[in-house]
């Protein structure tokens, strides 16, 4: 690496501080559907309200990996790959 591309102590700190309030937020997004998903085995009528919460968390992960990716990058001083924005 080369040292205009080096990121500072500063600049990883950043980093870590967002990747854990990313990883909080995607936990905390599956701990939802995992729950929704379990109880929709006992209850069916949980099905619709699994299927809501997949369709609405889903997009909010990949929003939040593409937004670590897009500043890991802007640090690193790479080009960003933009992450597919639908589930197929």
């Amino acid at each position: 690496m080369s040292e205009k591309s080096a990121i500072s102590h500063e600049e990883l700190k950043e980093l870590q501080a967002k990747y854990s309030e990313i990883k909080h937020s995607v936990n905390n997004a599956l701990a939802v559907i995992m729950a929704l998903s379990e109880m929709s085995q006992r209850r069916p009528d949980y099905g619709d309200k699994l299927a809501s919460a997949v369709l609405t968390k889903a997009p909010q992960i990949v929003s939040s990996l593409q937004e670590f990716t897009e500043a890991l990058n802007e640090k690193a001083g790479t080009k960003s790959e933009s992450l597919p924005t639908t589930i197929a």
